[in-house]
């Protein structure tokens, strides 16, 4: 066998193991639960996320104050501090780590955090899916209940198996699924099917069988 054939064949030899290596499929890891600060609906707490514009004052400070957007790494970058990760806190608790911070700085710092342009993280929006007419993610307002958001996404679908909805919460740091009768409460108007939400929660509306 000449010199040519054989370096056809090495390299036939490599592509196939490699395509073999390529062939096998891996389950990825499940998408990490972040579970909310807010766990009671009348205990509502607004989480700082990425887009939201803020407002920094530091007393006696003008220099040192002003407006900031949060990044997508949910950080801002202020004139004595760089990368301060905002994401996840609410104003009261970024003012006060931002006093600890500017402590090196200034004695007795006093801070105040507003928020002036609302997204928030992801993790705290309430998502629909499935066969709602306009399935998406919506950012939680206080009090808001299953009708506020069905009404949010136009309703269901004609295809839709409004009574075999499902609702994914985390509790506990766990997720936990529990049934909701959609069809009964928009169809119906029984009002007693109607529900609190919460940030984070996960609405699955399927197709029925017809």
């Amino acid at each position: 066998m000449d010199k040519v054939n054989t370096r056809l064949l090495i390299v036939a030899a490599a592509l196939g193991t490699l395509l073999t290596g390529c062939s096998g499929t891996s389950n990825l890891p499940q998408a990490t639960t972040r579970p909310s600060l807010t766990t009671d609906v009348n205990d509502y707490k607004y989480l700082i996320g990425p887009g939201d514009s803020l407002t920094i004052f530091v007393w006696r400070n003008p220099e040192i104050s002003g407006s900031f957007i949060v990044r997508p790494d949910g950080k801002v970058t202020t004139a004595l501090v760089e990368d301060l990760d905002v994401s996840g806190r609410t104003p009261t608790m970024l003012a006060r780590e931002i006093e600890e911070k500017l402590a090196t700085y200034i004695n007795n710092p006093r801070v105040t955090v507003s928020v002036n342009g609302f997204s928030g993280p992801l993790s705290e929006q309430v998502r629909v899916i499935g066969e709602a007419t306009n399935p998406r993610a919506i950012n939680y307002t206080e009090h808001m209940t299953l009708l506020d958001l069905m009404i949010a996404v136009g309703g269901l679908t004609e295809f839709a198996d409004g009574n075999d909805a499902k609702l994914i919460r985390v509790v506990d740091g766990r997720q936990t699924t529990f049934k909701i009768a959609i069809e009964d409460l928009i169809s119906d108007g029984d009002i007693s099917k109607n529900v609190d939400m919460l940030p984070g929660d996960i609405v699955i509306i399927p197709e029925a069988w017809f």
